[in-house]
């Protein structure tokens, strides 16, 4: 009898948890009219009954001030609203230009996975002022490097300003979003930064050892009726552009080109997006921001184009990435790391190599097909296949890119992942330099467990191409990653072979193994000025055959979290360095004293990350760098300086300065780059910058005018200059026009 009263108890206790933890969400036929203003009735029927929880800069309490969130539907629209109380009106926003980053600021953000699978999620968020931000989710957002913030589409926010609190309102087409046909079940997340409060907080609670934005830590939600597909989702994007440009340096004649062509959006099934782009033009995508390369490896920008942007992790997710999980945030995002190992880059379609100046150029890309996301709840596709133009006059030869991905779910929240990537040249001369072809076959298993705390993927690559004598065609990594309470752990090694070639890929360097093992402590002491303590060491060290160590950094790290948001890692390190081939130490260019090949080099140094206060008017993120270089010295300052003119804008400097000293002579490379971004209201934008670059002893001008006339439709106008800072010579000079508009068909 007890034994089934026990178990009785048990069911009783079972469903109780379970209601709690699930919502749900009834549909409307209510109208509701985008003011910001939740004075409709429908809202006083559809509120989540949920107390948000604090997360920084405790993650034990309720939060101090609450967060009622709405949220309903029906046949073509996802409602969401919120009523955010606070202690006064004064808020934060860095601007009124879309796709604010969160950090120093206040807002809200909402998050739709889809799918309920923890995996996967759309993130839409919206401020006090009615700016909003979209992004995907992905790998369960466990890494802010998983937060894909440069995802564009077409939804609606109003906010309103109150003594007590801001409220919002959003509208977001069940069409701008993938889920599966007939389904119920989402998982679903709401956090805010409240930055009059200091205060972080999450819809559910959640440790601090976790990023806030971690798909682990959601609600799941239940629909009163499923979710169908309505009409047709297909979205037609076409664009206009003219303009003109001039090359000084080839003392070319003025060119005038104009350019039309469209992008397309096909919602092949609800979970299904089939992506189009005929004669693309990303003129107006904005500029990278330029760097201090000290390496001598390439390194890589992140993708920003819109084609190539929705579920982008099923394509370039392969491969590993160096990071270091204690690195602060800077403006809201830990840094990526450098990529180790890529089958696919996107960047690599529409970039070729001239082989007249052995420089790498733009290349156009004549059109392009994607077709990707779900198939059901376990699996997922993503094939991609474009066509790049030739110019003879460059020597570049016209490629096409063909890739396919399939991902199978096991588990709760794991994956078995696989690649095949193709670039090949049709009508190939077998005189030239050219490849026909060069493919890449990957496999890959990422865990993740369902206790976030544990995360770590496995994976072989294999090289297929035209140089049949090359060894080695293979590269095979291991990642594992431990998150505690208190002890963060990671080990990953990478083992890559001489002859892995990857040319639509990203691998810097081959022929090598590779290991970059973390440990670390973290306090969390009762303090009101400190928050987090974390000690720890960190190695970082490349092997190659025959050769040893070539590369070597190692040492002990601290870094201290403040309750007023600052953060400060510093480190002492030791390095290898083993040049096998000529480098440029001094980083001079043509000129330049190259240091000999087989000597290794033995160094300390020490070097700092300081995030400062972002929710200040001023701030500013610095890494000083100095200690030993090779066989000299080398001091070294970069990072960030922002002051906002809220609700207008930024003006930014970016300065990298290292004055290097050795025994072949001294050197100081830089690049500096002022830049200031005005937002005149929500819909028109003014960016300038400047970039000087020593390095290249080249100076940039840029400057874009944007109106946002419609939703996701812009008219742009983009200057450009270039000039030769040794003579002070123009190089080129070039002024673009491009209107674009989002049709729904």
């Amino acid at each position: 009898m007890k034994s089934l009263i026990s178990c009785v108890v048990f069911v009783l206790l079972h469903i109780a948890s379970f209601s709690q933890d699930n919502i749900t969400i009834r549909k409307t036929n209510e109208q509701v009219i985008l003011d910001g203003i939740l004075d409709e009735p429908v809202w006083k029927k559809h509120k989540v009954e949920a107390e948000f929880w604090e997360y920084f800069p405790v993650d034990s309490v309720k939060a101090k001030f609450q967060t009622e969130v709405y949220f309903t539907y029906d046949d073509k629209n996802i409602y969401l609203a919120a009523k955010a109380y606070s202690k006064g009106k004064d808020y934060i926003t860095p601007s009124l230009r879309r796709d604010f980053r969160a950090g120093g600021s206040d807002n809200l953000s909402f998050v739709l996975d889809t799918f309920h699978d923890n995996n996967n999620a759309f993130m839409f968020g919206v401020n006090p002022y009615g700016v909003v931000r979209e992004a995907l989710i992905y790998n369960g957002g466990t890494d802010n490097s998983y937060l894909n913030v440069f995802w564009d589409n077409k939804w609606q926010a109003q906010s309103v300003i109150n003594e007590d609190s801001w409220t919002t309102e959003v509208i977001i087409p069940l069409s701008t979003i993938r889920f599966k046909d007939g389904s119920d079940l989402w998982n679903f997340k709401v956090y805010r930064f409240d930055s009059q409060a200091n205060e972080q907080s999450s819809i559910k609670r959640m440790p601090q050892n976790q990023l806030i934005m971690s798909l682990g830590y959601s609600l799941p939600i239940k629909f009163e009726e499923p979710l169908h597909k309505f009409g047709k989702n297909i979205s037609l994007i076409p664009y206009v552009s003219a303009g003109q440009s001039h090359d000084f340096e080839s003392k070319s004649s003025t060119k005038r080109f104009s350019g039309l062509g469209f992008d397309a959006k096909v919602g092949v099934t609800s979970g299904l997006n089939l992506d189009l782009t005929v004669n693309p033009d990303f003129s107006t995508v904005e500029a990278d921001r330029q760097v201090v390369n000290l390496t001598r490896f390439d390194i890589t920008f992140p993708e920003q184009r819109q084609f190539f942007i929705e579920n982008s992790d099923l394509f370039t997710g392969f491969g590993s990435y160096n990071t270091n999980p204690f690195l602060p945030a800077s403006n809201g995002v830990v840094s990526s790391g450098n990529q180790i190992v890529s089958p696919f880059f996107s960047r690599k379609i529409g970039i070729a190599l001239d082989t007249s100046t052995g420089v790498n150029v733009q290349n156009k890309i004549l059109y392009g097909a994607r077709l990707s996301g779900k198939i059901d709840d376990n699996w997922r596709i993503g094939v991609l296949n474009a066509q790049t133009g030739s110019d003879s006059l460059k020597g570049i030869v016209g490629s096409n890119y063909t890739v396919a991905a399939l991902t199978r779910r096991l588990f709760q929240r794991s994956n078995i992942a696989a690649i095949l990537v193709n670039k090949q040249v049709f009508n190939h001369d077998p005189e030239s330099k050219v490849s026909k072809y060069n493919r890449v076959v990957g496999l890959e298993y990422n865990y993740q467990s369902n206790d976030n705390k544990w995360q770590g993927k496995s994976f072989y690559h294999q090289a297929i191409t035209t140089v049949d004598t090359a060894k080695g065609k293979f590269a095979h990594g291991v990642s594992l990653n431990y998150t505690g309470k208190n002890i963060i752990a990671k080990w990953s090694h990478d083992l890559v072979g001489e002859g892995f070639e990857t040319e639509a890929g990203f691998v810097p360097r081959n022929n090598f193994f590779h290991i970059n093992p973390t440990v670390g402590y973290v306090f969390s002491p009762k303090s009101r000025v400190l928050n987090r303590l974390s000690l720890g060491l960190a190695l970082d060290g490349y092997f190659q055959p025959k050769l040893g160590t070539t590369d070597l950094q190692t040492g002990p790290f601290v870094v201290f979290a403040f309750k007023n948001t600052i953060r400060i890692l510093t480190s002492v390190n030791y390095n290898e360095t083993y040049l096998f081939k000529a480098f440029d130490v001094l980083r001079k260019g043509e000129k330049a004293l190259f240091y000999g090949v087989n000597t290794k080099y033995n160094y300390w140094n020490w070097t700092t990350v300081y995030v400062s206060d972002l929710r200040k008017k001023f701030n500013y993120t610095l890494q000083p760098l100095i200690g030993q270089y090779y066989d000299g010295s080398i001091v070294s300052v970069s990072g960030t300086l922002n002051y906002r003119v809220q609700p207008y804008g930024l003006i930014t400097m970016n300065v990298a300065y290292n004055h290097i000293d050795i025994k072949k002579g001294k050197n100081d490379v830089m690049v500096i780059g002022p830049k200031l971004d005005l937002t005149f209201s929500k819909k028109l934008f003014w960016t300038s910058y400047v970039q000087y670059n020593s390095q290249f002893k080249n100076l940039n001008v840029n400057s874009r005018l944007q109106w946002r006339f419609a939703p996701v439709s812009d008219f742009f106008i983009v200057y450009s200059d270039n000039y030769d800072t040794v003579f002070g010579n123009v190089k080129n000079r070039a002024i673009q026009a491009k209107i674009t508009y989002w049709l729904n068909v």
